[in-house]
């Protein structure tokens, strides 16, 4: 283990390519990055993928009736949460007996609110009646709207959260206001306030996961929250020291992002697409859980927002990154990629992430951060930087799309 004060390791190597460490870095928190763009693709002696090949095979393998699928398989080393706000899709799911939680996000919220079905229709209502007895005073004119449109929005949020719990026996997860990213104090107040909204409801706190960014400030409101009891969900990875700050943190789970890496090293290179073993998101969650599996943190590594690594053209490649992190404990997964599980046949999928395994393999020493170490290494990161951004404002974005439904609702 590295301590502060000493010199890293001159190097380390992935994929059997030797890199140069940061002297001022304490471990390799970029050096991942800098190898997937500055090596040449010929260096990772990777071959294109062919009809021969088990991945294309497999994934163009429509189940037969009553045959184990590769959602049944893939079940078998990976917990599986639905990634949707859609009830009918998440029942359907259940029903199969294949996924155990659930998540939600900003958007998934603001698509329930705007759709004509009667039950998001009563969510909704619900929040608004809930919203004006709590601060308005029953019909009366809303003194704050900007605090009326807060508490509107986190009552739909646990309104639909409470629903997605009658449909599945694990957790849900429910976002505090994405606005409160930077913003400890107020992050860890909206999180204690929807857990007491889902107590409100009679749905015990252990069904509930808190989902707050990947900042150091998000992951510092889930230090305090875990103290409390509140499991949290530390969202919008993008980098390994985002990983390592919410595991030393004791969050309950991360949610990497490996296709929106994949996407950042696509543009950055120019390259169509990647084997999927040699795809950067599903090396960066590998690496992740290997950390985890090593050092004996508790987190739970569940990977979401998934890419065809060998590019959309290619068939069956929509789960190629699913199927080279089986194994890893949790996945998020949308409907049409459960779906695309559902009908290949269970051969396709095998074990990439053993606990063991990972661990023997991880080179990573287990250094302890702060928040000036934290923010030193975050500058050297340009992927993370991008795309957490990019995260938080396209949530934002969506935030305000909700903001504007609860006033028409309101009016």
């Amino acid at each position: 283990n590295t301590t502060p004060g000493t010199r890293p390791p001159s190097f380390f190597a992935i994929n059997h390519i030797s890199i140069p460490s940061l002297y001022t870095m304490r471990f390799p928190l970029i050096a991942l990055s800098t190898a997937l763009l500055a090596t040449p693709a010929q260096s990772f002696t990777l071959l294109p993928m062919t009809k021969s090949s088990s991945l294309t095979t497999t994934s163009t393998i429509k189940t037969p009736l009553n045959m184990a699928s590769a959602l049944d398989e893939l079940a078998k080393f990976t917990t599986l949460s639905i990634d949707s706000s859609d009830l009918d899709e998440v029942a359907k799911f259940s029903e199969l007996g294949c996924i155990t939680d659930a998540t939600t996000n900003p958007l998934l919220v603001t698509q329930a609110a705007s759709k004509g079905d009667k039950r998001y229709s009563q969510m909704l209502k619900d929040a608004i009646t809930y919203t004006k007895e709590a601060l308005g005073g029953g019909d009366s004119s809303l003194p704050d709207p900007e605090a009326e449109l807060n508490l509107a929005m986190d009552k739909l949020a646990v309104n639909l959260g409470a629903q997605l719990l009658g449909l599945i026996p694990g957790k849900v997860s429910t976002e505090v206001d994405i606005r409160l990213s930077y913003d400890t104090e107020t992050s860890v107040d909206r999180a204690r306030r929807i857990i007491s909204m889902y107590e409100e409801m009679g749905i015990d706190k252990d069904r509930v996961l808190i989902k707050l960014a990947g900042t150091w400030e998000g992951i510092q409101a889930a230090k305090i929250l875990e103290e409390e009891g509140v499991h949290c969900n530390i969202t919008l990875v993008f980098s390994f020291l985002q990983a390592a700050a919410a595991a030393q943190a004791g969050a309950y789970l991360i949610s990497p992002f490996p296709g929106r890496i994949l996407d950042w090293f696509k543009s950055q290179n120019g390259k169509e697409g990647y084997p999927p073993e040699a795809d950067p998101g599903v090396l960066d969650v590998q690496r992740m859980y290997s950390y985890f599996r090593k050092y004996g943190y508790k987190t739970i590594c569940m990977p979401a927002s998934w890419r065809p690594s060998r590019g959309a053209a290619v068939e069956g490649s929509a789960v190629d990154e699913i199927l080279a992190l089986a194994g890893v404990d949790e996945m998020t997964i949308p409907p049409p990629l459960l779906q695309a599980l559902s009908d290949m046949d269970a051969s396709a999928v095998s074990e990439q992430c053993n606990a063991e395994t990972s661990a023997a393999m991880c080179r990573e020493p287990d250094f302890v951060l702060d928040e000036q170490t934290f923010k030193l290494y975050w500058e050297t990161d340009p992927c993370g930087i991008e795309k957490l951004n990019q995260g938080i404002d396209a949530f934002k974005q969506t935030t305000e799309d909700l903001k504007q439904v609860l006033i028409q609702e309101f009016n």
